[in-house]
């Protein structure tokens, strides 16, 4: 029997694709924190491979802001929430600023800023998505925590060494491996002493007369890079949200925002990456 063309098409009689998704893939980063003089929180993390999802439906998409960074004597801002559909992931907590513990919790928390009056913990990351940032160090040149990230809480400043951020978790949805939502370093006061590093899109902490403090990058759900004493802490990196589902089964039917996702191809998936908000519907 011939097979009928439609455009260049395949009709639907013979569609050779299985039909609608009824699971997808998905992984959701929320907004990374923004840093002040601690090391800014990464953005919450989910990721599961059996979603189930119905024909007709359009489903929410919203991709989290970073958190802006503040002066070291105020407090970072939280990240922004990440959603698909039911999924929420929470915005990774704001670093804390010199000498009061106001370090934000959130996906995963902002690390304490730098103190010479006491030392304070890290807040707590949300359970699931993230964990704790790191403490700070009161004794000269009083360094401070870092962010925590999805992968590992952030490192707790250490002699003169301020501390790395929390380690980010590793995804293959895409094809390729890819780092997302690691916490930012924190800043340092002294010349002398070496600010935290950021991992995973988090940014790299500053000194007093380092330039100014690193912002995360976009699209991981890094943590801001915490400031020395007279730069700002760098802002947390925006979220993402990817879906994934063979490529043997029929595409979305429809798009909706102000942008459509990336599309890709890769081992045998189709994968649709939204760097911003939207709906998606199968």
């Amino acid at each position: 029997m011939s097979q009928t063309l439609l455009g260049g098409f395949l009709s639907a009689t013979f569609n050779p694709l299985s039909g609608a998704p009824t699971t997808v893939e998905y992984l959701v980063v929320a907004g990374g924190g923004g840093a002040a003089s601690g090391g800014g929180g990464g953005g919450g993390l989910l990721t599961a491979s059996d979603f189930a999802v119905a024909a007709g439906s359009a489903l929410t998409v919203t991709v989290g802001a970073g958190g802006a960074g503040n002066l070291v004597s105020g407090a970072g801002s939280q990240g922004v929430t990440s959603v698909f559909s039911s999924i929420s992931v929470t915005g990774g907590g704001g670093g804390g600023g010199i000498n009061t513990n106001n370090a934000g919790a959130g996906g995963s928390g902002g690390g304490a800023g730098r103190a010479s009056v006491g030392t304070w913990a890290g807040t707590l990351g949300t359970s699931g998505q993230g964990n704790a940032g790191g403490s700070n160090l009161a004794v000269a040149p009083y360094p401070g925590g870092a962010g925590g990230g999805a992968g590992s809480a952030g490192v707790n400043a250490s002699g003169s060494q301020g501390g790395n951020g929390g380690t980010g978790l590793c995804s293959t949805i895409t094809g390729q491996q890819v780092f997302y939502a690691g916490g930012g370093g924190s800043g340092s006061s002294a010349p002398s002493s070496l600010p935290g590093l950021g991992v995973a899109g988090g940014g790299n902490g500053s000194l007093i007369a380092g330039g100014a403090s690193v912002n995360a990058t976009a699209n991981t759900g890094g943590g801001g890079g915490g400031g020395g004493d007279t730069q700002n802490g760098g802002a947390g990196g925006s979220g993402i949200v990817i879906i994934r589902y063979p490529a043997s089964q029929n595409p979305p039917t429809a798009f909706g925002g102000a942008s459509t996702p990336q599309v890709n191809y890769a081992d045998g998936y189709q994968i649709y990456t939204f760097t911003s908000s939207g709906t998606i519907t199968f």
